[in-house]
């Protein structure tokens, strides 16, 4: 309770932040000055909402697959999800390019259930007891995804799409208008809110979980719809997000333990004040230019797993 407390004061703190820093200084001219009024409802609100309801459902998410795949050391952009997504991103780009926009996201979406199936598929086969043999299958199957998706986008002239799609993670081009769907992708971690029990469940095994009265293969699918829908939303809207569904589960797994109905709720403030205060570093760092939020995550979200490695949890 004093952990999400402290998290909720931490992220309204950092919301207030985030909306008084930016390259125009809005300051006491809000109340007048109709051009910062607009500055703050089309740009500052929005880019602050967005950074919020990306980290939670990141973080949600990480979750999620951890739970089906049962490890500890992957999250979606590590499993193929992103470039399983960015592939039918460029499948629609290239066969439908006028598609309504949430055609193409249901489209990214299935493509991202399907690459994570067939990554399921693919580490039955591997020792359980070689808990790192997982995560090393995810990066090579990322990576085949993604050499895929980069030579068809070379072959089409649509690399800077592709780039856009895997390798920026930054805000700032995010305004009203462009960011409305990340709320699907929050409306989808909610949705493993409510599910938490099934999928703590379904982490103690087939056998286990079909004992308890509960069907694995139907908690599996809505783990993989949840997966794909948040990582297609948020890499459609801005780009590839590293580390957030990796570091903020760990991190809060090892303060509270497995509880998901206690910890998940915690795990999403942890991904929003992540990932919120590592978007304003990267205002800050060289104002009044940005550095991505990509770029920032992965400085900071590599220590992070380097010290959770190497620190004893605290439970368990």
């Amino acid at each position: 309770m004093k952990l999400t407390v402290a998290l909720i004061l931490v992220l309204i703190l950092l919301c207030g932040i985030s909306l008084a820093v930016g390259a125009a200084d809005l300051g006491a001219a809000m109340a007048t000055d109709g051009r910062a009024q607009m500055i703050f409802w089309i740009s500052r609100l929005p880019r602050t909402l967005a950074v919020v309801l990306t980290g939670a459902a990141l973080a949600v998410s990480g979750v999620v697959i951890q739970q089906i795949v049962r490890n500890r050391f992957v999250e979606p952009g590590t499993v193929g999800t992103g470039e399983s997504a960015a592939l039918g991103l460029l499948a629609v780009s290239l066969w439908a390019p006028g598609a309504a926009l949430w055609v193409k996201m249901a489209v990214a979406a299935g493509a991202g259930l399907l690459g994570t199936a067939v990554f399921l598929r693919l580490i039955r086969r591997l020792p359980p007891q070689e808990v790192m043999l997982v995560p090393l299958a995810g990066l090579v199957w990322s990576g085949v995804l993604g050499a895929l998706v980069l030579h068809i986008g070379w072959q089409t002239d649509l690399i800077q799409f592709v780039q856009i799609w895997l390798m920026t993670g930054e805000f700032s081009g995010v305004i009203a208008g462009r960011y409305e769907l990340l709320w699907i992708a929050g409306a989808a971690a909610v949705l493993a809110l409510f599910a938490a029990d099934r999928f703590a469940i379904l982490g103690l095994g087939d056998e286990m979980a079909t004992g308890l009265g509960l069907s694995p293969k139907a908690v599996m699918r809505l783990g993989l719809v949840v997966v794909s829908l948040v990582t297609a939303l948020v890499m459609a809207t801005v780009g590839m997000i590293p580390f957030v569904g990796l570091v903020v589960p760990n991190i809060v797994s090892r303060l509270m333990g497995d509880n998901l109905r206690a910890s998940l709720p915690v795990t999403g403030l942890g991904g929003a004040v992540l990932l919120l205060a590592c978007d304003i570093t990267g205002r800050l760092v060289i104002h009044p230019y940005e550095v991505p939020v990509g770029t920032v995550l992965g400085v900071l979200g590599a220590l992070l797993f380097l010290v959770l490695l190497w620190r004893a949890p605290r439970h368990g």
